[in-house]
């Protein structure tokens, strides 16, 4: 697993050993990352569920401002510390090894321009992380968020003014992408 482009290009990251993570397939994060390519640019940027931080170091890599980590399991969270410092992005970056879901209702309205939601991909935390930051209006006006889920999951309805923009497909994996439209006064 290396960081794809950007000024980390090359750089080897670690993952967390066992079965409790599953790292984004090297050709979904770069079809990911051809998707989002012109909206990482000074944009903050959240990694729930982060893994080895892999997605959130390549959007530093690639011109994000800051990213915040955040993954519950202890080893996970260590890796992506050791990632992180291992790229030089240290001070871009914060880890926090907290649950996903209560660490969102600490986060700032508006504060995100890029979310990145890949939890494990059985039981209910997509849906409940993306309509929590639905509800708490993390994402900020024309931001996007990328959501890896196993192909065929649905995602929940959105409260407006959020939308899917669009579903792709990777084999037994999806990615699907939504914004948050501008509302009108």
């Amino acid at each position: 697993m290396r960081v794809i482009t950007g000024i980390a290009r090359g750089k080897k990251l670690m993952s967390p050993e066992g079965l409790d993570t599953r790292p984004t397939a090297d050709r979904v994060k770069e079809a990911i990352f051809s998707i989002i390519q012109f909206d990482i640019e000074g944009r903050h940027v959240l990694d729930l569920f982060c893994g080895s931080g892999q997605l959130g170091i390549e959007a530093l890599s690639r011109g994000a401002f800051s990213c915040v980590f955040a993954d519950m399991d202890r080893r996970a969270a260590d890796i992506t510390r050791k990632n992180i410092e291992s790229c030089r992005f240290g001070e871009q970056a914060e880890v926090f090894c907290s649950d996903g879901l209560s660490l969102l209702s600490r986060m700032k309205k508006g504060r995100f321009g890029l979310i990145f939601l890949d939890p494990p991909y059985h039981g209910d935390l997509l849906k409940q992380s993306l309509l929590k930051i639905c509800t708490l209006d993390l994402l900020a006006q024309g931001g996007i968020i990328i959501c890896e889920t196993e192909f065929g999951s649905k995602l929940p309805e959105l409260p407006a003014p959020y939308r899917v923009l669009k579903e792709y497909r990777y084999g037994k994996t999806a990615v699907v992408t939504v914004t948050r439209d501008a509302q009108e006064e």
